[in-house]
Protein backbone atom coordinates (compact mmCIF):
# COMPACT_ATOMS: atom_id res chain seq x y z
CA UNK A 1 0.00 0.00 0.00
CA UNK A 2 1.13 3.60 -0.55
CA UNK A 3 1.83 5.37 2.36
CA UNK A 4 0.49 8.30 1.14
CA UNK A 5 -3.02 6.39 1.24
CA UNK A 6 -2.70 5.60 5.37
CA UNK A 7 -3.92 8.77 6.40
CA UNK A 8 -7.22 8.46 4.29
CA UNK A 9 -7.52 5.13 5.61
CA UNK A 10 -7.17 5.66 8.86
CA UNK A 11 -9.86 8.74 8.54
CA UNK A 12 -12.25 6.84 6.78
CA UNK A 13 -11.64 3.85 9.60
CA UNK A 14 -11.77 6.56 12.50
CA UNK A 15 -15.45 7.68 10.95
CA UNK A 16 -16.46 4.27 10.52
CA UNK A 17 -15.51 3.45 14.32
CA UNK A 18 -17.43 6.78 15.48
CA UNK A 19 -20.60 5.82 13.50
CA UNK A 20 -20.81 2.33 15.02
CA UNK A 21 -19.11 3.30 18.37
CA UNK A 22 -20.08 7.19 18.80
CA UNK A 23 -17.55 9.37 20.75
CA UNK A 24 -18.69 10.11 24.59
CA UNK A 25 -18.86 13.73 25.69
CA UNK A 26 -16.03 13.85 28.06
CA UNK A 27 -18.58 16.06 30.31
CA UNK A 28 -21.92 14.95 30.44
CA UNK A 29 -20.45 11.34 28.80
CA UNK A 30 -23.43 11.45 26.13
CA UNK A 31 -22.46 10.79 22.27
CA UNK A 32 -20.97 13.92 21.24
CA UNK A 33 -22.77 16.13 19.47
CA UNK A 34 -22.50 17.50 16.62
CA UNK A 35 -21.30 13.66 16.32
CA UNK A 36 -17.70 14.33 14.61
CA UNK A 37 -17.04 17.12 17.49
CA UNK A 38 -14.34 16.39 20.71
CA UNK A 39 -16.68 17.73 23.32
CA UNK A 40 -20.77 18.68 22.88
CA UNK A 41 -20.92 22.15 22.17
CA UNK A 42 -23.03 22.87 25.06
CA UNK A 43 -20.07 21.36 27.59
CA UNK A 44 -17.44 22.89 26.31
CA UNK A 45 -17.96 25.56 28.58
CA UNK A 46 -17.77 23.60 31.76
CA UNK A 47 -14.32 22.82 32.29
CA UNK A 48 -12.17 25.68 34.02
CA UNK A 49 -9.08 26.22 32.31
CA UNK A 50 -6.06 27.61 34.82
CA UNK A 51 -5.21 31.23 34.16
CA UNK A 52 -2.95 33.29 35.36
CA UNK A 53 -1.20 34.27 37.95
CA UNK A 54 -0.33 30.68 38.31
CA UNK A 55 2.72 28.99 40.59
CA UNK A 56 5.91 29.68 37.90
CA UNK A 57 7.33 26.35 39.66
CA UNK A 58 4.32 24.02 39.91
CA UNK A 59 1.59 26.22 37.89
CA UNK A 60 -1.10 26.02 40.25
CA UNK A 61 -2.97 29.57 40.53
CA UNK A 62 -2.77 31.97 42.59
CA UNK A 63 -4.72 34.05 44.64
CA UNK A 64 -2.47 37.07 44.96
CA UNK A 65 -0.65 37.95 41.55
CA UNK A 66 2.70 39.46 43.39
CA UNK A 67 3.68 35.85 44.35
CA UNK A 68 5.75 34.08 42.05
CA UNK A 69 5.23 30.95 43.90
CA UNK A 70 2.50 29.05 45.76
CA UNK A 71 2.91 28.06 49.76
CA UNK A 72 3.27 24.44 48.93
CA UNK A 73 6.44 25.28 46.41
CA UNK A 74 7.68 27.76 49.03
CA UNK A 75 8.03 25.42 52.05
CA UNK A 76 8.72 21.78 49.89
CA UNK A 77 11.54 22.78 46.79
CA UNK A 78 11.05 20.42 44.33
CA UNK A 79 13.50 17.99 42.05
CA UNK A 80 11.37 19.28 38.96
CA UNK A 81 12.15 22.54 37.19
CA UNK A 82 8.92 23.41 36.09
CA UNK A 83 5.38 22.11 35.17
CA UNK A 84 1.65 23.43 33.82
CA UNK A 85 -1.59 22.04 34.71
CA UNK A 86 -4.76 22.29 31.57
CA UNK A 87 -7.95 22.68 34.38
CA UNK A 88 -9.26 23.50 37.66
CA UNK A 89 -9.32 20.00 39.51
CA UNK A 90 -12.95 20.45 40.59
CA UNK A 91 -14.34 21.35 37.13
CA UNK A 92 -13.05 18.07 35.84
CA UNK A 93 -12.80 15.54 38.32
CA UNK A 94 -15.68 13.65 37.29
CA UNK A 95 -14.56 13.33 33.66
CA UNK A 96 -11.41 12.09 34.77
CA UNK A 97 -12.33 9.91 37.20
CA UNK A 98 -14.08 7.77 33.98
CA UNK A 99 -11.28 8.31 31.77
CA UNK A 100 -9.01 6.87 34.52
CA UNK A 101 -11.21 3.78 36.18
CA UNK A 102 -14.28 3.46 33.26
CA UNK A 103 -12.65 2.66 30.38
CA UNK A 104 -12.98 6.30 28.44
CA UNK A 105 -9.60 6.26 26.82
CA UNK A 106 -11.40 8.29 24.01
CA UNK A 107 -11.58 11.45 25.95
CA UNK A 108 -7.75 11.47 25.62
CA UNK A 109 -8.59 13.17 22.38
CA UNK A 110 -9.80 16.09 23.78
CA UNK A 111 -7.77 16.24 26.37
CA UNK A 112 -4.49 16.82 24.09
CA UNK A 113 -6.49 19.14 21.88
CA UNK A 114 -6.97 21.64 24.99
CA UNK A 115 -3.47 20.60 26.04
CA UNK A 116 -1.50 21.97 22.88
CA UNK A 117 -4.07 24.45 22.60
CA UNK A 118 -3.85 26.56 26.03
CA UNK A 119 -0.04 24.89 27.33
CA UNK A 120 1.62 24.11 23.49
CA UNK A 121 4.12 27.36 24.05
CA UNK A 122 5.45 26.06 27.15
CA UNK A 123 5.56 22.39 25.56
CA UNK A 124 7.27 23.95 22.52
CA UNK A 125 9.77 26.02 25.37
CA UNK A 126 10.99 22.77 26.90
CA UNK A 127 12.40 21.28 24.03
CA UNK A 128 11.92 18.00 25.65
CA UNK A 129 13.16 14.83 23.63
CA UNK A 130 10.75 12.57 24.92
CA UNK A 131 7.36 12.46 26.61
CA UNK A 132 7.36 10.19 29.66
CA UNK A 133 3.66 9.08 31.17
CA UNK A 134 3.74 8.18 34.94
CA UNK A 135 3.74 4.90 35.09
CA UNK A 136 1.30 2.26 36.45
CA UNK A 137 2.21 -0.65 38.31
CA UNK A 138 2.18 -4.25 36.46
CA UNK A 139 -0.71 -5.51 38.45
CA UNK A 140 -2.88 -2.44 38.48
CA UNK A 141 -2.04 -1.76 34.70
CA UNK A 142 -3.42 -5.48 34.53
CA UNK A 143 -6.35 -4.62 36.25
CA UNK A 144 -7.27 -1.27 34.51
CA UNK A 145 -6.30 -2.55 30.93
CA UNK A 146 -4.52 0.55 30.15
CA UNK A 147 -2.41 3.44 31.70
CA UNK A 148 -4.68 6.82 31.51
CA UNK A 149 -1.26 8.91 31.78
CA UNK A 150 0.32 7.05 28.72
CA UNK A 151 -3.43 7.49 26.50
CA UNK A 152 -2.92 11.02 27.04
CA UNK A 153 0.67 10.82 26.00
CA UNK A 154 -0.01 9.23 22.74
CA UNK A 155 -2.49 11.80 21.37
CA UNK A 156 -0.23 14.50 22.87
CA UNK A 157 2.83 13.23 20.85
CA UNK A 158 0.39 12.61 17.90
CA UNK A 159 -0.09 16.41 18.53
CA UNK A 160 3.18 17.71 18.98
CA UNK A 161 5.81 15.23 17.48
CA UNK A 162 7.37 14.09 20.65
CA UNK A 163 8.24 11.00 21.23
CA UNK A 164 6.45 8.87 23.77
CA UNK A 165 8.68 6.52 25.71
CA UNK A 166 6.68 4.34 27.87
CA UNK A 167 9.01 1.82 28.76
CA UNK A 168 11.89 4.16 30.08
CA UNK A 169 11.12 4.23 33.50
CA UNK A 170 8.78 1.76 35.23
CA UNK A 171 7.12 1.36 38.68
CA UNK A 172 9.00 -1.50 40.40
CA UNK A 173 6.90 -1.12 44.18
CA UNK A 174 2.92 -1.53 44.06
CA UNK A 175 2.30 1.77 45.79
CA UNK A 176 -1.40 2.53 47.93
CA UNK A 177 -3.85 4.75 46.10
CA UNK A 178 -2.12 8.52 46.89
CA UNK A 179 -5.84 10.18 47.28
CA UNK A 180 -6.46 9.86 50.80
CA UNK A 181 -2.46 10.15 52.13
CA UNK A 182 -0.99 12.86 53.82
CA UNK A 183 2.16 14.83 51.80
CA UNK A 184 4.61 12.70 54.67
CA UNK A 185 2.37 9.49 53.87
CA UNK A 186 2.76 10.05 49.97
CA UNK A 187 6.28 10.60 50.13
CA UNK A 188 6.99 7.31 52.20
CA UNK A 189 4.62 5.43 49.63
CA UNK A 190 7.13 6.75 46.54
CA UNK A 191 9.98 5.65 48.25
CA UNK A 192 12.04 3.32 45.64
CA UNK A 193 8.60 2.87 43.88
CA UNK A 194 10.50 3.95 40.37
CA UNK A 195 13.15 2.11 38.56
CA UNK A 196 15.10 2.80 35.28
CA UNK A 197 14.33 0.44 32.51
CA UNK A 198 16.02 1.42 29.48
CA UNK A 199 19.59 2.96 30.42
CA UNK A 200 20.08 2.51 26.68
CA UNK A 201 18.29 5.38 26.09
CA UNK A 202 20.09 8.88 26.62
CA UNK A 203 17.69 11.82 27.55
CA UNK A 204 18.73 15.25 28.58
CA UNK A 205 14.89 17.22 28.73
CA UNK A 206 11.75 15.39 29.26
CA UNK A 207 8.33 16.30 30.16
CA UNK A 208 6.33 13.81 32.45
CA UNK A 209 2.50 13.56 31.41
CA UNK A 210 0.13 12.85 34.24
CA UNK A 211 -3.73 13.12 34.84
CA UNK A 212 -3.29 14.79 38.35
CA UNK A 213 -1.14 17.05 40.42
CA UNK A 214 -2.09 17.59 43.79
CA UNK A 215 1.44 17.57 46.05
CA UNK A 216 4.22 17.01 43.47
CA UNK A 217 5.22 13.64 45.51
CA UNK A 218 4.90 11.55 42.32
CA UNK A 219 6.74 13.85 39.90
CA UNK A 220 9.45 14.55 42.59
CA UNK A 221 10.21 10.52 43.01
CA UNK A 222 10.02 10.33 39.44
CA UNK A 223 12.68 13.19 38.56
CA UNK A 224 14.31 12.03 41.52
CA UNK A 225 15.18 8.70 39.12
CA UNK A 226 15.28 10.56 35.85
CA UNK A 227 18.15 12.56 37.47
CA UNK A 228 19.98 9.65 38.41
CA UNK A 229 20.00 8.11 34.95
CA UNK A 230 21.37 11.81 33.76
CA UNK A 231 18.16 13.79 32.63
CA UNK A 232 18.97 17.39 33.01
CA UNK A 233 15.91 19.30 33.17
CA UNK A 234 12.41 17.87 34.09
CA UNK A 235 9.53 19.40 33.40
CA UNK A 236 5.55 17.88 33.46
CA UNK A 237 2.29 18.56 32.05
CA UNK A 238 -1.07 17.61 33.95
CA UNK A 239 -4.69 17.34 32.97
CA UNK A 240 -5.51 19.16 36.06
CA UNK A 241 -4.54 21.07 39.47
CA UNK A 242 -5.96 22.14 42.57
CA UNK A 243 -6.09 25.48 43.63
CA UNK A 244 -2.69 27.43 44.95
CA UNK A 245 -2.25 30.21 47.64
Amino acid sequence: MHTSCRPYLRAVAKTALNLVFPRRCPVCDEPVKPWNALICRDCARIPAYIEPPFCMKCGKHLEREEREYCKDCTAHPHIFDRGRALFAYKSISASIARFKYKGRQEYAAYYAACMTKRLGSFIRDCKAQALIPVPLHKSRLRHRGYNQAAALARELSALTGIPVLTDYIVRAKKTAPMKDLSAQERQNNLKRAFKIRRNDVKLSTVIIIDDIYTTGSTMDALSRELKKAGVERIYFAALAIGRGT
